[in-house]
């Protein structure tokens, strides 16, 4: 994520991909930790300039996250899901993160840069206690998966999205489908404040709608979310901004 932060700030061109094979220093949002060893997992930031104004960022994890998906289900046959608003799910567990940063110009977006860390071969009789609960596609599927298929397949459909994305296509309703969240009662917190309620929906830019007890809506673009009972925490988003 460095690296590409500094490649963008010198004028890279949309579409540079930065790949890691091991992290040592792995990070989410909140600073939470993330554990890849080498050989194991698919670690990589894009640099993309999108026709997009900051409020509308999340429509970049919403096309990655689903890019995502697709590459699961084509190259290990596996269907996943997302938690609100970047975590890729395989049944309870994580199999992805998505990190989004933000390059603004005067309040306009200069570029985006996405991580994206997917647990390919990860072996997690061998994991950190912070990684759980979470999953590989080694481990579902019971054999290694290859890398680069993985990274071609997810390439080849963000391309795709990424370019009907900036066409002006929505892809609101598909990523609503995929989401696990909704319908959940959650807790949402965002700094003091706190919510308890239902898990409605999405709008257009991927805020969360909750129903609250006494039958207001509230809606949450930047947040945490517990799944009520299961203290199962989303990684909260969606985007980091970060000066040009």
């Amino acid at each position: 994520m460095e690296v590409a932060r500094q490649l963008a700030e010198e004028g890279a061109c949309e579409g540079t991909i930065v790949i890691a094979d091991e992290q040592t220093a792995g990070k989410g949002r909140l600073q939470r930790r993330w554990w890849a060893p080498r050989d194991t997992s698919l670690l990589l930031t894009l640099v993309l300039r999108p026709r997009l104004v900051p409020r509308q960022a999340q429509r970049l994890t919403m096309v990655c996250s689903l890019a995502v998906c697709d590459a699961i289900e084509a190259v290990a046959g596996l269907t996943s899901q997302v938690k609100w608003p970047n975590d890729v799910l395989i049944g309870a567990r994580k199999v992805c993160g998505i990190l989004t940063e933000l390059g603004l110009s005067d309040q306009r977006l200069d570029y985006a840069l996405v991580g994206v860390g997917i647990n390919v071969n990860v072996d997690f009789a061998t994991a950190p206690p912070f990684m759980a609960p979470a999953t590989s596609l080694m481990a579902q599927v019971g054999h290694p998966v290859s890398r680069p298929e993985v990274l071609d397949a997810m390439l080849t459909s963000l391309e795709g999205r990424y370019e009907a994305l900036q066409a002006g296509q929505s892809f609101h309703d598909e990523w609503a489908r995929r989401l696990a969240t909704i319908g959940q009662e959650v807790i949402a917190t965002a700094g003091t404040e706190r919510w308890q309620g239902t898990a409605l929906g999405v709008d257009q830019d991927g805020a969360l709608l909750i129903g609250l007890q006494d039958g207001a809506v509230r809606r949450i673009l930047a947040g945490d979310v517990t799944l009520r009972g299961k203290g199962e925490r989303s990684m909260p988003g969606p985007a980091k901004q970060v000066g040009p």
